[in-house]
């Protein structure tokens, strides 16, 4: 798709007007613009209601559903009247436009064909009072945005076959070798070298070797150099403390966390963000046989600390402690940050609006939790009180990796992780289990949403 800024709409093409509740045309008794209703006053024209007084993200929401019911029905060209619309407005519409051609037919033989619009030849104009950098920027940052998420969602809804953490790590060689980044990939070998054990660990049930992907961005001027951990497990069975069955189809979507992180490094290079970004993704599978991490065993880590392991289906937290060590020893960032789809405590306290923050710094958290509002793409803060360090202590080890207790467990995931952050006054964790997999438009069953790309470059643009 071609997007345009035009101040000249091309004739007898589609046109595209957008209505607030309240503000919606007079002697139009069957249209309300309540959010999403869609109504043809002629053949050439159509009207969206975007509801009343509605935020940015609802904007989004909003063009994005409406393009995904009409994805095969739209014709090749459309004009959206931006006109009077602020930058911000404009970027998020486009954003949604884009997303709203998203395909989730990755491996279908005969998949339903979508409206030419979403290909090659199709032109968004997007028509405003007049032609300004702004708005030219606006929409250069929603159409990269929404490529890199389209990306990272066919990278979470890929299956674990198709997915292994080798895999993942020749998406980031790739993208690398693409965007002009550094990528590092320390494999099996090179983990045993550098006693990545705690990784290692988690990987002993699996045929497919662990990696951990290291990569660098770095801009020709920057003040800041922010580190990104993300949680890498292509398909999680458990363990010898294996899941249920029932819902074990959706464990290839744990790779959540590595996923923003992938996304984030390529969409700061195509945006050329002056902050230098350090992601780390630490990636395996969590697999059954007789070599398998046992409840009970005690493993080493990076950190030299030992840990107790007393389920094995809290192996994210495990291969992170070793990611954040590396992140914070070798790299020696200004900013910490890991993302990952880490418990489902955080699901039954914030259910499937907000992932939860956790964070030793208040100015972090807040500009997190402002970039979250902003976006959407919400977090709510949790606590992270050395009163819950009692949960994580151990008679014979450094300490456990859970406290086998029904409360409340993503904090207490949270201070596991602190205590491989080597004390960073600027370290958050964000439990994105909620959010970076679930009920969407894209899909009648659940899918990736592609959560934490528009939040971190909301967050590292602002920086």
């Amino acid at each position: 798709m071609h997007i345009i800024q035009t101040i000249e709409a091309p004739e007898k093409t589609l046109l595209l007007r957008t209505f607030e509740s309240g503000t919606e045309p007079e002697n139009q008794e069957f249209f309300k613009a309540d959010k999403g209703e869609i109504w043809w006053p002629t053949e050439n024209e159509i009207w969206l209601g975007l509801g009343k007084s509605p935020k940015l993200p609802v904007i989004l929401k909003t063009f994005r559903l409406a393009f995904f019911k009409r994805k095969d029905r739209w014709p090749e060209n459309i004009i959206l009247d931006a006109i009077g619309k602020s930058s911000d407005w404009i970027e998020n519409a486009v954003n949604g436009i884009v997303l709203g051609g998203y395909n989730l037919q990755l491996y279908k033989t005969e998949p339903k064909l979508f409206s030419s619009f979403f290909g090659e030849n199709g032109k968004l104009f997007i028509l405003t009072d007049k032609i300004t950098e702004e708005n030219e920027s606006a929409i250069n940052i929603a159409s990269k945005t929404a490529a890199v998420q389209i990306r990272i969602m066919d990278l979470m809804n890929a299956p674990s076959n198709y997915k292994s953490p080798e895999k993942l790590a020749e998406w980031a060689v790739e993208s690398g070798q693409k965007n002009n980044y550094k990528v590092t990939i320390l494999d099996k070998n090179k983990l045993n070298e550098l006693h990545m054990y705690a990784l290692l660990a988690v990987s002993k049930g699996s045929d497919l070797p662990p990696v951990m992907i290291v990569s660098e961005y770095v801009p020709e001027k920057y003040e800041k150099t922010i580190a990104l951990v993300g949680k890498g497990v292509t398909f999680d069975t458990g363990g010898i403390s294996i899941k249920p069955s029932a819902s074990m189809h959706l464990m290839k979507s744990d790779m959540g966390g590595a996923a923003a992180v992938l996304g984030i490094v390529e969409l700061a290079a195509q945006l050329k963000l002056p902050v230098k970004i350090i992601g780390v993704v630490p990636s395996t599978e969590n697999c059954v046989d007789g070599s398998s991490m046992k409840p009970g065993d005690v493993i080493k880590s990076y950190a030299g600390k030992t840990i107790e392991v007393i389920d094995t289906d809290a192996e994210g937290r495990l291969i992170l402690a070793d990611g954040l060590s590396y992140a914070v020893r070798e790299f020696k960032p200004d900013v910490v940050i890991d993302l990952a789809t880490l418990t489902g405590s955080v699901i039954q306290t914030l259910g499937y609006e907000a992932a939860g923050l956790f964070s030793v710094s208040d100015n972090l958290a807040n500009d997190l939790t402002k970039s979250g509002e902003k976006t959407g793409e919400r977090l709510w803060r949790l606590p992270v009180w050395d009163e819950y360090k009692e949960e994580i202590s151990s008679d014979i080890a450094d300490l456990k990796n859970y406290h086998g207790k029904p409360l409340a467990g993503a904090i207490v995931a949270a201070k596991f992780l602190e205590v491989f952050t080597d004390e960073h006054p600027e370290w958050a964790h964000l439990d994105i289990a909620g959010m970076a997999f679930g009920d969407n438009e894209f899909a009648p069953g659940r899918a990736g949403t592609g959560y934490g790309i528009r939040l971190l470059r909301d967050y590292l643009s602002a920086l």
